[in-house]
């Protein structure tokens, strides 16, 4: 789950995290009350959406006045922002974020991300501030330093200061950086985060260590204890469909291909995707109904795969260990039935009552290619769009 940056920053703030005073807004005159609140000589109209690269794209601006304020925050509200993260479709511009202005001196880098290889929460940082972490790997990757923090104990003070120190913190500010290492850590960890991204984090001219910007991302997984993240969600900027599958507590992830893919655990989702590439074709779609699916989750399903016009056929991969083959084949042919299904769909079933659930499929009129083996529904499926 992704917020804004102005919630991120909320959430930094509630760990010591110094940030510029800033007011999001949803019209140009909440952008200029918000000048009057914040006062100064100089703000920054920031775009809120769930993508980085904003600055290049154009949506963060620096209004010198309250004149430049209204032609920027007028020009970027509603504005479609196309960044290498938002895809060539664009993400249009519902929320600003207008902040003070910071007397920037330094431009770091600062990032916390889980790295599954060591089973660690791993605090990334770089005296390249600015720039996209990605180019400051591949140009210059000396450059980012990295602390693997042990869990038991956490990150220390001694790491904390080195890391500091190693990004060019000055050494007046050596202990404001070990204070911000640590308080982002904290925050991380208190707010179950999966990516936790600071760029820039900036030294001013005065010395304070500030987070410029904010980037969070939530480990959904822990959503049990975050009973107020419904709240932060901004629906605007999520894949309709995700939000309609989440409805049906399917796992949804659309792609770019023409096989809609309909599997029962993520496993053989993964491996269903793998397999129709191999035969020379691409997934429309990742979907996972899970161990028990509902007639009512199969049917909204279908309905989530063919309000995509790229889907050319529908591919059913279901191992029935748990789930019984004869009732996930019931709930197909309701689903089929209900939706109208004008497209092809390819049907292998494998598990527990299989016999029975392959009955249910030939006998029930509708139009359907039974398939026996994973390689097989793949083969034809692929057949099916080409």
């Amino acid at each position: 789950m992704k917020i804004h940056e102005y919630q991120a920053k909320a959430r930094l703030r509630e760990y010591g995290i110094r940030t510029p005073k800033g007011v999001p807004c949803f019209s140009v005159d909440e952008a200029m009350q918000a000048a009057d609140t914040l006062g100064g000589d100089f703000w920054v109209v920031k775009a809120q959406i769930h993508a980085g690269g904003r600055g290049k794209a154009g949506g963060v601006k620096l209004a010198r006045n309250r004149d430049e304020l209204k032609e920027y925050a007028t020009e970027i509200l509603g504005k479609v922002l196309v960044t290498p993260q938002t895809g060539p479709e664009g993400q249009e511009v519902r929320r600003l974020y207008i902040e003070s202005g910071a007397d920037i001196a330094q431009e770091l880098y600062v990032g916390a991300v889980v790295d599954r290889s060591r089973r660690r929460v791993t605090l990334m940082a770089s005296s390249e501030g600015g720039t996209e972490i990605e180019e400051v790997a591949e140009a210059t990757p000396e450059k980012i330093h990295k602390v693997f923090v042990q869990p038991d104990i956490g990150l220390t003070r001694d790491e904390a200061l080195q890391l500091s120190e190693n990004i060019g913190i000055p050494k007046a500010s050596l202990e404001q950086g070990a204070d911000f290492m640590m308080n982002l850590y904290e925050c991380f960890q208190g707010e179950d985060a999966s990516l936790l991204e600071v760029n820039p984090l900036i030294v001013t001219g005065d010395g304070d260590v500030i987070a410029l910007d904010g980037k969070m991302n939530f480990d959904e997984n822990a959503d049990f204890r975050h009973p107020n993240w419904p709240e932060l969600r901004d629906t605007d900027e999520e894949d309709p469909n995700e939000i309609e599958a989440s409805k049906y507590g399917l796992s949804y992830i659309a792609l770019d291909g023409s096989i809609g893919c309909l599997v029962n655990g993520a496993g053989l989702a993964m491996a269903t995707m793998d397999i129709i590439k191999l035969y020379g074709s691409e997934p429309a779609n990742f979907l996972d109904v899970g161990g028990g699916a509902t007639a009512e989750q199969v049917t909204g399903a279908f309905k989530i795969m063919l309000s995509s016009s790229q889907v050319k056929a529908i591919m059913v991969n279901i191992f029935g260990g748990i789930m019984r083959c004869d009732v996930i084949a019931e709930g197909l042919v309701q689903a089929a039935k209900e939706v109208g299904l004008s497209i092809p769909l390819i049907v292998r079933l494998e598990g527990t009552n299989v016999k029975k659930g392959r009955q249910i499929l030939e006998e029930s009129g509708i139009a359907l290619t039974v398939a026996t083996t994973m390689s097989d529904a793949a083969q034809k499926a692929v057949a099916a769009v080409k």
